[in-house]
């Protein structure tokens, strides 16, 4: 991935087409206790898991908007620290959760202050958790209250991430961040698929700082403050973290292997404490920042990949948990990044989550998950087709040459076909007509608009029926 320059004007592009976003309840009959995570356990079980910080309990519940309950998965109530940057933080579901039942939370702990990080089972009853099963995976000494990080999420590698802040206190004075002989400030990658009580994880061969001796091997990436969330999208592999900033600027970072984010050298792009041995060529600038006009801490959010709000496909949704404003972002990796701004909530966010199918939601603090209402004449819920029309199984997918594209109209109508990339961007307009009602097809052979063969990769064909419009997903093999 190219060099990244930070922008400053936020507002240097506004999209019409989310000029006009808002949010509803998603769960009217149920609340919650300072909820500050959302995941689903990757089982085909359409259920929701939602981490309440300092009652200490996961709550579980089935992804339906009308559901009146939320169980409790796992209780640790009494076991986990309750200042305000402490509690139960963060969970992730092992990639075979469905076979080995494996989940792991991150909480705070007292005597001695410190985040750990232990592997569960589930028990025989499926939303409930084994109370005696924990294994302690990790603890890092924590030196102060705040700047913990709390996320942790498997990668496409298989492997564990955890987002550690720098340990606290007001400007990292004992710069933890910058020193690769300590894990505060950094994010961790281990491999726990063998973890038993003699041997808790193993340090992946490839970690940058493997087989360092006066490092850690454990670190992936140094020089963050408190990345308070992070997330991995789903289609290009970037690991994606918001960065919560000292005391000008935010952050949005996507995170690389043995890179140096810059704190506390740097704010985002401004100097902080510059005098170091590090090169400033070195650190790897934010995708974006934004400074103290707009917000003073930062929600890292996801790339959008759901169906009900096709306008956001591909862009990066986070928000600033104080100014309560809500950001679309959208970045190829090699031009300078766009934001949009989508609203600003009558809630503090301090999270998002994304359901099973792929679905957006976002945590509020007044105890509530809400969710974008769905986009007017485009919105289609996961799995459903609209009245009137539909398309087809388009086939071969993966394509390399040519590809047909099957659909049917059930009345004679204005029908326009086209693909797009996931940033949601115009790569070809196969079909723009006034059709009579029957099936018919069309074909793309992988093209752009002038005639140039796309790069291999994913892509979204769209089709539009008088407004409507349903989409599927396609893939490119050169």
């Amino acid at each position: 991935m190219k060099s990244r320059l930070a922008a400053l004007l936020l507002f240097a592009f506004v999209s019409p087409a989310l000029a006009q976003t808002t949010v509803e309840r998603a769960f009217p009959n149920l609340s919650f206790d300072r909820p500050v995570d959302l995941q689903h356990a990757g089982d085909g079980s359409n259920r929701l898991f939602v981490l309440e910080q300092h009652q200490g309990r996961v709550r579980v519940f089935q992804d339906d908007q009308a559901a009146t309950e939320a169980g409790v998965f796992l209780d640790l109530n009494g076991r986990v620290n309750t200042g305000n940057e402490e509690g139960l933080l963060g969970i992730a579901f092992h990639p075979d959760y469905e076979t080995n039942g494996h989940f792991f939370v991150y909480y705070s702990a007292s005597n001695p202050r410190r985040s750990v990080v232990s592997r569960w089972t589930v028990s025989s009853d499926p939303d409930s958790a084994d109370a005696a099963s924990e294994l302690v995976i990790i603890e890092i000494p924590q030196p102060y209250s705040n700047h913990n990080g709390g996320q942790i999420l498997f990668g496409p590698d298989g492997y564990l991430y955890i987002g550690l802040g720098d340990g606290g206190d007001g400007g990292d004075p004992q710069d933890y961040a910058q020193n690769p002989r300590s894990l505060l400030g950094s994010i961790l990658r281990i491999d726990v698929d063998t973890s038993t009580e003699a041997e808790r994880y193993r340090v992946p061969a490839d970690n940058p700082f493997a087989g360092h001796a006066e490092f850690k091997h454990e670190i992936f990436a140094i020089g963050v403050r408190n990345p308070w969330r992070m997330s991995f999208d789903t289609v290009t592999g970037w690991l994606w973290a918001g960065d919560v900033g000292q005391g000008r600027l935010e952050e949005i970072d996507v995170i690389e292997k043995g890179k140096h984010y810059g704190w506390d050298l740097k704010e985002g792009t401004l100097d902080h404490e510059p005098e170091s041995m590090v090169p400033a060529d070195s650190l790897t600038p934010p995708v974006w920042e934004y400074g103290r006009d707009l917000g003073n801490s930062v929600t890292g959010g996801h790339v959008y990949r759901g169906s009900r709000n096709p306008e956001l496909m591909g862009r990066y949704i986070f928000a600033d948990f104080a100014s309560r404003r809500i950001w679309a972002l959208t970045y190829d990796g090699t031009a300078p990044a766009v934001v949009d701004p989508l609203l600003t909530a009558d809630f503090n966010i301090p999270a998002f989550g994304v359901s099973e199918a792929g679905e957006f939601y976002i945590i509020g603090f007044d105890g509530q998950i809400h969710r974008f209402v769905a986009s007017e004449g485009t919105g289609v819920e996961p799995g459903e087709q609209p009245a009137g029309f539909a398309l087809e199984a388009i086939y071969p997918n993966p394509f390399t040459d040519r590809m047909t594209i099957p659909f049917r109209i059930d009345e004679s109508a204005r029908v326009s076909l086209a693909v797009y990339d996931l940033l949601g961007r115009d790569i070809r307009s196969i079909l723009d007509a006034s059709l009579p009602a029957g099936t018919h097809s069309a074909e793309w052979d992988g093209t752009d608009a002038a005639g140039r063969r796309v790069s291999e990769g994913a892509y979204v064909v769209r089709l539009r029926v008088d407004g409507a419009a349903v989409e599927s997903r396609v893939s490119i093999r050169r």
